[in-house]
């Protein structure tokens, strides 16, 4: 009795440390996606997804928009508050709905099929593989500023480099989700290191009087409301991947533990960073010469460190690669999870025999990044992103408040309060209305009208399931599992 009473005592023992990640289970794997990933890697998910390319573009055009440093620090902090409080509304929701894909899940739970449809079509063609392509060119154009000192570099030039930067990110994470979460980690420590070297030399600078860029900061002309808009597009996509850890929540150890611990701990962390380092800029460049800068961490850089001056670009460029990579990681299992669901071709929800990744669902999302290089303009794909992420963000929040009336008895291990994903929702809809009522332009028509074709899709292949289009996949489907061998995922035994 005794000994029996001893080994359940083990046992037990064993299984939390199994969902803490501290030994690694010894039954057979099965082919599904594996839970790879602790609180730390969560944490540089969460981290070195948000920094990568936005804080080392966006100050431009935050302070474009603002016109002066005080409103432009004043968005900054408060991008970083709406993240924060967002991201706590997708911790109830992730701890609620325990499933990798994001926004598509809470959608599919809260609305039914059509709605998590429209999202899955317009994240996969649009909105994720656009947030790929941009933070790739602008990993490209740091590096190419090292090259091209003095004079901007050839488009042909920076559109390859980013295009090769795809397919590398691509086939790591096709190749291994460990090796994908190793990267991730390497690559967020490394652009810890330019943070602080950001930051350190404007503290010190500004220890030693430099304020003279601070004085009269909020004197100038007044920003409108379509600027004010704008100006939290451009600083809210600095803040983009605080939502990215729900993206792969089914890989995540202990997921209601490490899942709202990670973003307690990651966003913060983010947003002391991002105003810090903007003090530091405003420290070295006035205004004026920020908005002339063509990169501003380099010339950032150029003033302050010289002759170790060549550390910035080389350190932008690990943090730029970190974020494409933590963007790969979670885009990939979207495109998986709609697969799973049918909402995409069946064969994207297919896992490799060999390497247990959703191979098929992130070389998909590769090959559609790609192509948004083409037109590859920074500032349109900001616009555009921003424009149709929040319309999507606002409808997953206000499926949260919808789920608290008709799932009242669901667990959830975090409950925020009401207020926090109503007041999310009202600057969610103000950021969707703001510069469409203030600045009307073809280009948001064109988004709504891009977004809503997917219902055509819908209605075509899922909805009727039309007989020719079934006879088209099937031998596609075939022809392609035996290529990339790759087959539907297994449930793991209960």
């Amino acid at each position: 009795m005794w000994q029996e009473k001893k080994m359940e005592e083990k046992t037990n023992l064993r299984k939390r440390r199994e969902d803490e990640g501290s030994i690694q289970s010894t039954e057979p794997k099965v082919t599904d996606l594996q839970k790879e990933l602790g609180l730390f890697s969560g944490i540089c998910i969460i981290v070195g997804t948000i920094i990568g390319s936005g804080i080392f573009i966006s100050p431009k055009s935050v302070l474009s928009n603002t016109g002066t440093v005080g409103p432009c620090l004043i968005i900054w902090a408060a991008c970083g508050v709406l993240a924060t409080l967002g991201a706590l509304c997708y911790a109830e929701l992730g701890t609620m709905i325990t499933k990798s894909g994001g926004e598509y899940p809470y959608l599919m739970e809260a609305f039914g099929p059509i709605p998590a449809y429209v999202f899955s079509w317009a994240s996969t063609m649009v909105i994720k593989p656009s947030s790929f392509a941009i933070i790739c060119l602008s990993f490209s154009e740091y590096v190419c500023a090292a090259f091209y000192s003095g004079c901007k570099p050839p488009e042909v030039v920076i559109k390859c480099l980013a295009a090769a930067a795809i397919l590398l990110i691509t086939t790591v994470n096709a190749l291994s989700a460990k090796l994908g979460s190793y990267v991730q980690n390497f690559f967020t420590a490394a652009k810890m290191v330019i943070v602080v070297i950001i930051v350190i030399s404007g503290l010190v600078l500004l220890a030693q009087g430099n304020t003279k860029n601070f004085e009269n900061s909020f004197v100038g002309t007044p920003a409108s409301v379509g600027g004010i808009s704008l100006a939290f597009y451009n600083g809210l996509w600095a803040y983009d991947g605080w939502n990215q850890l729900n993206y792969i929540t089914e890989e995540l150890r202990n997921p209601y533990r490490n899942l709202p611990l990670a973003i307690i701990i990651g966003i913060p962390l983010v947003t002391v960073c991002y105003i810090l380092m903007n003090i530091s800029y405003f420290t070295v460049m006035t205004p004026t010469e920020l908005l002339q800068s063509q990169a501003v961490a380099v010339t950032f850089g150029d003033r302050v460190l010289y002759p170790a001056s060549w550390v910035v670009p080389l350190f932008v460029a690990f943090s730029t690669i970190g974020a494409a990579n933590g963007t790969c990681f979670t885009g990939g299992r979207l495109i998986y999870v709609a697969g799973r669901e049918g909402h995409m071709p069946q064969v994207l929800s297919y896992i490799s025999v060999r390497r247990l990744t959703p191979a098929p669902a992130i070389i998909f999302y590769g090959v559609i990044s790609t192509i948004y290089i083409i037109p590859g303009d920074i500032n349109t794909l900001v616009n555009y992103f921003s424009f149709a992420t929040w319309i999507f963000y606002a409808m997953t929040i206000i499926g949260l408040v919808v789920m608290r009336f008709t799932q009242k008895h669901h667990k959830r291990p975090i409950k925020v309060p009401i207020f926090i994903p109503i007041l999310v929702i009202l600057i969610s809809v103000f950021l969707v209305l703001a510069p469409i009522i203030t600045d009307p332009a073809w280009e948001y028509l064109y988004c709504v009208v891009f977004i809503l074709s997917g219902l055509i899709f819908y209605f075509l292949f899922i909805h009727y399931k039309f007989a020719w289009a079934q006879k088209i996949s099937k031998p596609v489907t075939m022809y392609l599992q035996m290529l990339m061998e790759v087959v539907p995922p297994e449930k793991a035994p209960e």
